[in-house]
């Protein structure tokens, strides 16, 4: 039987104080608790389309920013999703996906490489969503390449409602994700790698 795919993160700082647990082989499962109710409902798209189990309990300093944890979410998703991985071994590696939310079309491409790149392509008009600015979605996904040391490419090719924006983006993500983590039988455990490394 496979080794589960599971990992707990708690990550406090002074402006923020997250805990995190990630079931990479879930169901979409999800209880997320940040505080920020549009985070929280991008975090429960991801979940529930990436088929991934996951809990967040997170406070922070929102009272100044959102910025701070937002962020640090990021991080700590990127954390866990490394410390669930492993050693990587077994999995597609790469995953890519286009999807679209009414009349906007998202693109992304990752490679959990343990290699750190980050490339955002998304360029619209209005970016608020009430009192969010989904300007901070940019800085969730460039921490989440940071710390899970992957290459991930996100793409708008169009897009105008912000909501409809920024939703088609967590959910091709989501979907990218799946794939890049998905366990492929025919390569018996290996490392998916010619180097038969991944490079830290």
């Amino acid at each position: 039987m496979a080794e589960a795919r599971i990992a707990k993160i708690t990550r406090n700082t002074k402006e923020t104080q997250i805990q995190m647990e990630l079931n990479v082989d879930g169901t979409g499962i999800s209880d997320i608790q940040t505080g920020i109710p549009f985070l929280d409902h991008m975090l429960t798209l991801f979940s529930k389309h990436g088929l991934f189990d996951l809990k967040i309990q997170a406070t922070g300093d929102i009272e100044v920013d959102y910025h701070h944890l937002v962020e640090d979410t990021g991080i700590v998703l990127g954390q866990v999703f490394k410390d669930a991985l492993y050693q990587k071994r077994g999995i597609r590696r790469y995953g890519f996906f286009i999807l679209p939310m009414d009349e906007s079309l998202a693109r992304v491409a990752i490679d959990l490489s343990n290699r750190q790149a980050f490339v955002y392509d998304v360029d619209f008009n209005t970016s608020m969503v009430r009192d969010f600015n989904i300007v901070l979605v940019k800085e969730f996904f460039q921490a989440f390449a940071n710390a899970a040391a992957c290459n991930l490419h996100i793409k708008l090719e169009y897009g105008e409602e912000p909501h409809h924006v920024a939703e088609a983006i967590f959910k091709c993500f989501a979907r990218a994700l799946d794939t890049a983590t998905t366990i492929d039988s025919r390569l018996g455990g290996a490392l998916p790698s010619t180097k038969g490394t991944l490079s830290d």
